[in-house]
């Protein structure tokens, strides 16, 4: 496949360390080590609510772009601003890279909901092709009018890593959430279910930034105090790759209580550790986390949250517990797709979708 040119539209800078702009940030220097020309264009405004600025900005973008362009547009730029894409889709060779469909958020109210299921729908009936971070959101596509022909899933790579240690002899066993602090993530569930264990040796790092929902996280920090567990939960906020790298490594267990993932990189990530897992069934994550190396409850249970942590939690047994889940954890993460697989198969995703003349 010869390289080529692909402008990349995402809202705010790309250097963002969420799930959405890893991914993106590592397809951009993938491509171009491929000898792509990739341009990213960076977009103002509020998303994915899609003010007046948003959409200012982002009929800009696509206005600067000579005809023949080859535009991939990250979902969260898009979703709810159908109107530029219309008008410029049939100039350009527009695709959407949806990681999950604003829809699919937590919190939202069902004018809302509906709301964002009409606009994403009109938005990507206008592009040309879609590249899904997962096969699960691929198949959600259906939903919003896409036909699969036009749809590919990219699903992210992961990085080999060194085999978590552990905190230590003697220490208390240590649970590790990585996610931003935001309603979807469901730290509030989980500070909950840990309030039922405090008979229990842990302790519990929250890993993640508490800045792009602050009233939900000072929420979750508020239980904390209220539950007497200050002194056991720890927000760090966001971290950098090695702090990340550290925790990972120091930790028992990862425990995501995400009501919805459309993948769940950090669920990867700490798969690739050897770290047994504690999550939900939701959105995606049964497809990205093998059963065989974790427990998976309903989204915002807490009581079953919390008696998955205690059957791994409970003295020797739950050691033993653990080490079986981890057991198959390291099995499964010989499996991950490296950044380089994966960077292939958006360059093939994208050339299929939008191929030049």
């Amino acid at each position: 496949m010869k390289p080529e040119e692909l402008h990349l539209i995402i809202p705010g800078p790309l250097e963002q360390r969420t799930g959405g702009y890893l991914y993106d940030a590592r397809m951009v220097s993938g491509l171009e080590r491929l000898g792509w020309t990739v341009v990213v264009h960076s977009l103002r405004g509020e998303f994915p609510s899609a003010d007046e600025t948003a959409q200012d900005t982002l009929h800009r973008a696509l206005a600067s772009l000579m005809d023949g362009t080859r535009v991939i547009i990250d979902g969260l730029a898009m979703g709810a601003l159908p109107k530029p894409i219309r008008d410029h889709a049939p100039r350009l060779k527009l695709l959407a890279l949806v990681h999950h469909p604003l829809a699919d958020e937590t919190g939202l109210d069902p004018e809302k909901r509906e709301l964002f299921e009409r606009l994403e729908s009109e938005a990507l009936a206008a592009c040309s092709g879609v590249v899904c971070t997962s096969a699960y959101t691929a198949g959600r596509m259906a939903a919003f009018g896409v036909p699969p022909t036009r749809v590919r899933s990219v699903p992210p790579g992961t990085e080999p890593a060194r085999p978590a240690a552990g905190p230590g002899a003697g220490a208390a066993p240590r649970l590790l959430c990585v996610g931003t602090v935001v309603p979807r993530k469901g730290q509030d569930v989980l500070v909950k279910a840990l309030a039922r264990l405090k008979h229990v040796k842990w302790s519990c790092v929250c890993a993640g930034s508490v800045e792009r929902a602050p009233d939900y996280a000072r929420s979750v920090m508020a239980l904390v105090q209220e539950h007497g567990l200050a002194d056991r939960i720890s927000f760090p906020g966001e971290l950098g790759a090695q702090a990340l790298d550290e925790l990972y490594h120091h930790a028992s267990l990862f425990v995501l209580p995400s009501h919805y993932e459309g993948y769940g990189m950090a669920l990867a990530e700490a798969l690739a550790r050897g770290l047994p897992v504690v999550s939900t069934t939701g959105g995606a994550i049964p497809h990205t986390v093998p059963s065989d190396a974790a427990i998976l409850v309903p989204p915002g249970d807490e009581a079953s949250l919390s008696g998955a942590l205690g059957h791994l939690l409970a003295g020797t047994t739950g050691n033993a517990r653990r080490a079986k889940l981890a057991t198959a954890a390291r099995t499964h993460a010989l499996t991950l797709p490296t950044w380089e697989r994966a960077v292939a198969s958006f360059a093939r995703a994208i050339w299929d979708l939008s191929p030049s003349e």
